[in-house]
């Protein structure tokens, strides 16, 4: 259906009218953006509703995306470009006086996720709608998202991200389709028909959940794909005998602990009872969707599950839904009769899983204790799965108890998540060429021998919708006007790109297109932080969830030597810096945290000193969400990816930059390397250890931090400076930094991360940086290279290698009208 504009400004004006009581002229801002946004849902709704249905009835495999989150972003931009509806909209609105971007930054971030893990599942959803492919994604819907951080004296301080205070006008209440998930509770057995046994849960906690539905509009096609969200509350969530007697508290309390399920993203779980809501988290939005889906097939298939695992396939985001593995087994036994062979066979064709981490102590692990009082009866299903799993590795490794106690499922006390993903799987992923060789060469090799047919590799990707076409829109009109369109849905075309390599023309458009973005961003952290940047400088930029791997303190420890250069000799930089971090710190993350008072601590010092004013500059942005991402990432000059070799397992911010033109520094990990074999390492500033010399270095031991240190005076002097008193003077509150790269903390030798083994290698390549910016063509020339060579790094080639490799999924393309 072609876009009316006339059609749209009556349903927008009878929607304010309707809604809200007013005429457009006395509607406060928030009711234009819920009725424009209202407008844009109700023009795809009916193709929305069609799309299930055609699917239904095509009765084709689907994929089903479990993750705890999802970092969608504010939606309005990204649905009325992939609904064909953005010139339309604006040219309604702007004939209306109503000013488009105003009303699309009242949107709030949706909280619904934090990093690389929910943006990529972002990614992945865009993608699979627009190439038209059947799916759905499921997460939780939380009240709270994870956190709004707030910088108060250097420090990080969580308060609650409101993003649902007003009403959110993407999403559709279903009711109608709500389930109960069970916690707690007695598990027991009675003899059924056929000789199987009958198991019950028995004064179990029961747990509502609602599912809320959210359209993911494929770009130019009538795809419109489903985001289903689930909410928590009780079912007799209010007491009125507790509130007559007056005791209101508890009244309630059984509200108030369903409710805690939804409304914090990865609550801090340093403690039992934080461990007991993450596991809490996880099994209920996995129970509640592994419900949804099979009482769907059952709606249409009846009773037979023959054809479920040709009809289903269920991609676990990385450890927090494997828990959907035996609840899927609980389903089939308890609820339908299945028996456990049969429903074993399907499980284990069903289940795929993606694997986002090499650290160890990421790799999610249970207590029994809390797994077991809290999921009794998915215990027990465990504990078989484990039991029959073992045979199978004793017989084939009857004497080595090393790998025995390795595989096992159930160890030391805990309940290893992946360990129970690789067995119930029929397909396991690294994110990146490096990673998915560490897994199965270090990380996972046990496993990696015992199934090498499981093993598989798909490199990450982004949505170059979102991350040019919307939030580079300048960009995005410049590589149209060369290469035409098409590249919007397939960015290998973007490589036509290079025939410009040396057009100048073409470079000093490139370059004015930065600096218009330069500009926007420093008028965003003008009016939001009181900012103040200099445009002409480079834009340094570092922002990704805050973690000791991906070593924002090596950034901040630069900073803090390039100043102590800068005050003995002011010529010691040929170009003026601006550095940006942002980054949010886990709640219960102390040291992570501290690093963040660290940058704003040096921030302050610097951004001060009249003596290094115009020369540099230090911005710590507040609260780093999506809609921040996307007015800095297009004004990168450096995009910094410099986490210690063979610990990142992909990354994504770093594609996203390459893709808007910023120059990566980084190490040899995660998706750089593939990075720099697309765009030719000349094209980047690569420092650093790699991972095999890291591997060496662990193997023999040999690691001495303190070599480093008397090597290089410079870099002795900044970390005295973390103790000396120079940004701390009277509470030592950074000696816990300098004691963990110098003397080593909490029973773990000196720096863990290779900090100092790779400073000065960071030094040098940020030097040649200082260097090679002076020569604005050959800057542009490599920014526009990095551009022309981004197309393997869209999240549209991954679906494709994951539905030929994985999924075998068939397109369902609805007919024009």
């Amino acid at each position: 259906m072609e876009f009316s504009a006339d059609l749209f400004k009556e349903n927008l004006a009878a929607r304010l009218k309707w809604q809200y009581g007013k005429d457009i002229s006395q509607a406060t801002r928030h009711d234009l953006f819920d009725a424009v946004a209202a407008s844009v849902v109700e023009r795809i709704m009916a193709r929305w509703i069609e799309y299930r249905r055609e699917t239904d009835k095509k009765s084709v495999r689907q994929v089903y995306y479990l993750s705890a989150e999802f970092l969608m972003g504010r939606a309005l931009s990204n649905n009325i470009i992939n609904a064909m509806m953005e010139d339309g909209v604006k040219d309604v609105l702007k004939e209306m006086n109503l000013d488009y971007n105003v009303i699309e930054d009242l949107e709030p971030d949706a909280g619904l996720g934090n990093g690389g893990l929910g943006r990529l599942a972002a990614c992945f959803l865009d993608s699979l709608a627009t190439h038209n492919y059947p799916a759905r994604g499921y997460g939780i819907r939380y009240k709270y998202g994870m956190f709004e951080q707030r910088i108060e004296n250097g420090f990080q301080v969580e308060y609650p991200d409101k993003w649902l205070q007003h009403r959110d006008p993407w999403e559709i209440k279903r009711s109608d389709l709500a389930v109960t998930v069970r916690f707690g509770g007695t598990v027991t057995s009675r003899p059924g028909p056929g000789g199987r046994t009958i198991f019950s849960l028995d004064g179990a906690e029961v747990v509502t959940a609602t599912p809320y539905d959210m359209p993911i509009i494929g770009y130019g096609t009538r795809t419109v794909d489903t985001l289903r969200l689930w909410e928590a509350s009780s079912p007799d969530g209010f007491d009125l005998q507790w509130f007559n007697e007056m005791n209101y508290a508890r009244a309630v309390e059984k509200q108030i602990s369903a409710e805690n399920i939804s409304r914090v993203l990865y609550p801090n779980d340093s403690g039992p009872s934080g461990k007991a809501l993450r596991l809490k988290q996880q099994y209920f939005f996995t129970s509640a969707s592994l419900q949804d889906l099979v009482r769907h097939h059952v709606g249409l298939k009846g009773k037979d599950f023959s054809a479920f695992a040709d009809l289903h396939v269920i991609q676990l985001n990385d450890t927090h839904p494997v828990v959907a593995i035996p609840e899927l087994m609980r389903l089939l036994m308890d609820v339908y009769g299945v028996e456990w062979d049969a429903a074993w066979g399907i499980v284990t064709r069903v289940f795929a899983y993606t694997n986002h981490t090499i650290l160890a102590e990421a790799l999610e692990k249970w207590p029994i204790d809390i797994f077991r009082e809290l999921l009794p009866r998915i215990y027990q299903i465990v504990e078989e799965i484990n039991r029959r799993l073992m045979i199978t590795v004793r017989e084939k490794f009857p004497a080595n108890y090393e790998i025995q106690n390795r595989m096992s499922i159930i160890s030391g006390g805990m309940v290893n998540m992946a360990r129970l993903a690789i067995h119930g799987s029929f397909s396991v992923n690294g994110v990146a060429e490096l990673h998915t060789h560490i897994l199965k060469t270090q990380e996972l090799k046990d496993w990696a021998d015992f199934y090498p047919e499981k093993f598989n590799n798909k490199t990450n990707g982004v949505t170059q919708r979102r991350w040019i076409l919307s939030c580079n829109p300048a960009l995005a009109q410049f590589i149209t006007a060369r290469i035409g369109h098409g590249w919007e849905t397939d960015l290998s075309k973007i490589k036509e790109l290079e025939k410009y390599i040396d057009d100048q023309e073409s470079l000093d458009e490139l370059a004015a297109i930065k600096q218009q973005n330069k500009r926007r961003l420093a008028g965003y952290l003008k009016e939001t932080q009181n900012e103040f940047l200099d445009t002409e400088s480079i834009f340094d930029v570092q922002v990704k969830r805050l973690h000791e791997y991906k070593r924002q303190l090596l950034n901040v420890l630069h900073i803090m030597y390039l100043y102590d250069q800068l005050l003995e000799d002011p010529e010691s930089i040929r170009q003026a810096r601006t550095f940006i971090f942002g980054a949010k710190a886990a709640s219960g993350y102390r040291r992570a945290k501290l690093i963040v008072k660290l940058i704003n601590t040096v921030a302050e010092r610097i951004n001060n000193d009249r003596r290094v004013r115009g020369r540099l500059r230090v911005v710590f942005v507040e609260n780093y969400r999506v809609s921040a991402a996307e007015k800095i990432i297009p004004a990168a000059d450096v995009s910094e990816q410099i986490s210690t070799a063979g610990k990142e397992a992909s990354g994504t911010s770093n594609m996203k930059f390459m893709m808007n033109g910023a120059l990566t520094l980084g190490t040899l990990d995660g998706a750089n390397i593939e990075i720099v074999q697309e765009a030719g390492k000349e094209n980047a500033f690569i420092f650093g250890l790699t991972d095999g010399e890291i591997q060496a270095i662990e193997t023999a031991q040999s690691y001495s931090p303190q070599s480093y240190i008397n090597d290089n005076p410079r870099l002795a002097k900044t970390l005295e400076q973390l103790v000396d008193g120079t940004y701390d003077p009277d509470t030592q509150l950074f000696r816990e930094i300098y004691d963990s790269l110098v003397y080593g903390t909490e029973g773990r030798r000196p720096d863990v991360y290779y900090v100092l083994a790779d400073f000065d290698s960071y030094a040098a390549a940020q030097k040649k940086i200082d260097g090679e910016y002076s020569d604005k063509r050959l800057w542009s020339r490599k920014a526009l290279i990095n551009i022309a060579n981004s197309g393997k790094f869209s999240s549209d080639r991954t679906i494709e290698e994951y539905v030929r490799d994985i999924w075998k999924l068939q397109k369902v393309i609805l007919p024009d009208t």
